[in-house]
């Protein structure tokens, strides 16, 4: 044991339990600057020969020595660094830049840091404090850092390839999920998030826009499927909507043959405006029930349900209800296990993201649409999400779902269960066509532009 270890296991012995932890990083980082002192030299001895017995054949000599900075435990700190210098050919000399001392430099780690800080304080000013306003941490400096790393942030987002991962294998798309969040009143961003067939989930872009309107989803879709976001062999892709008709209308044009499911959380919660709060408890059961249903009659029975239990209740609840209409239950029609409903049936995905970016830019009073502040914000929050991403649960259930999109279960479905459908389902989009005869006689029209319309049976 060295005497300096000895030294550090005496001063822990003698100091008080809450000063441990800062005798132990003081005794790190005088450990990392002898390290670097002795780095630097060796590497000085390497360039001119050993001190004192300098060589002859050498290009470089050393020059004494100078105050620099590095960085040692993300914590900028002042150094006394070596010096050479190299004969040119003119006659003159220059400074020989040492590697050691431009790596010890390198402040990749501090500016993570600072940015997590800026993340979870919300605040320029915050960070400085925590940070002990150390060197290279006022305002205005964090400002530009947060600025440089947020166009960075934007510009890896935009423009990273939706059509073949960082392996350069292709990347098959399952399933698309598109929310609006509102940033101020006049403006609006529209979130897109995908998952691929294993269940990874990815970022894919967002749009800005006044409002969330059919023009501003219409420029998100575009831009997705010039980066080459898009699904295999032809299989419909899987939509989670929040309900917004411009979101929808968006969609259908750009994947008309997409298969739409509802978002049950946004329904739930718009059904509860219409109802007093003492009816909530028993909505959220029935909505509760439909999530765990698996198979299309069993979503139909619950459907069924709470139709009746709105009939009583509230006129618009339920024709708000009936508005919804089979996309509601696409992943029941779709016979989906229902392992894989808790991450479908939402667009949860995207308000988690929307709650965190929320909860770091809490602090910004002004938003400005003039420039890319709102950009810069949003990219950096979202990837600094996506980070944590991990596979849907149940992610290899999604082998089923991925069988019955391309066999179209959802619309053979529907022509099995016709005598199941309830009235008020008067219009169900699909994106496939059936036979035409047993379409005649279960009152089903299937037109040239793919859709299937049923019919009441009243």
């Amino acid at each position: 044991m060295s005497v300096d270890q000895r030294n550090l296991l005496e001063r822990l012995g003698q100091v008080e339990a809450a000063d441990v932890g800062r005798v132990f990083r003081e005794y790190l980082r005088g450990v990392s600057r002898e390290m670097l002192t002795k780095v630097m030299a060796e590497e000085i001895e390497m360039l001119c020969g050993p001190a004192y017995c300098p060589d002859s054949e050498a290009s470089c000599h050393r020059s004494g020595s100078a105050p620099g900075y590095a960085y040692m435990e993300s914590r900028r700190e002042t150094i006394q660094r070596p010096r050479a210098r190299r004969q040119k050919e003119e006659g003159t000399t220059e400074e020989v830049e040492l590697q050691s001392y431009r790596a010890a430099q390198d402040p990749s780690e501090a500016h993570r840091l600072l940015i997590e800080a800026m993340l979870a304080a919300g605040s320029m000013r915050k960070v400085g404090k925590l940070v002990n306003h150390q060197r290279g941490t006022s305002r205005s400096q964090l400002s530009r850092l947060w600025c440089e790393v947020g166009r960075e942030k934007f510009a890896q987002l935009r423009h990273r390839s939706l059509a073949d991962g960082e392996d350069g294998k292709a990347l098959d798309w399952l399933a698309l999920m598109l929310d609006g969040i509102e940033l101020a009143a006049d403006l609006v961003a529209i979130v897109a998030v995908g998952i691929l067939v294993d269940g990874r989930k990815r970022v894919l872009d967002f749009e800005l826009g006044a409002s969330e309107n059919a023009s501003t989803a219409q420029a998100l879709l575009d831009r997705l499927i010039r980066r080459g976001f898009g699904t295999a062999e032809n299989r419909p892709l899987l939509v989670v909507l929040d309900g917004s008709k411009a979101l929808r209308k968006a969609t259908t044009k750009h994947f008309p043959h997409a298969r739409i499911q509802r978002c049950l959380v946004h329904k739930e919660r718009d059904l509860k405006r219409y109802l007093p709060r003492r009816h909530w408890e028993e909505l959220h059961d029935l909505f509760d029930r439909l999530r765990k249903a698996q198979g299309a009659d069993a979503a139909i029975e619950v459907l069924e349900e709470l139709d009746r239990f709105l009939v009583p209740k509230n006129l618009a609840a339920r024709n708000s209800l009936h508005e919804a209409g089979a996309d509601l239950i696409r992943l029941h029609l779709l016979d989906a296990p229902s392992t894989v409903h808790g991450t479908l049936l939402s667009t949860n995905l995207i308000e988690n993201m929307i709650h965190n970016i929320r909860r770091s830019s809490r602090r910004v009073n002004r938003w400005r649409p003039e420039t890319d502040q709102a950009a810069r914000w949003l990219a950096t929050g979202l990837l600094t999400a996506e980070e944590g991403f991990r596979r849907i649960p149940n992610y290899r259930d999604l082998a089923t779902l991925v069988k019955h999109l391309e066999d179209r279960r959802d619309a053979k479905n529907l022509v099995d269960l016709r005598e199941r459908l309830p009235d008020w389902l008067v219009e169900v989009e699909s994106a496939d066509e059936i036979d035409a005869d047993e379409t005649v006689s279960v009152g089903i029209h299937v037109d040239t532009t793919d859709k299937v319309t049923v019919g009441s049976r009243g």
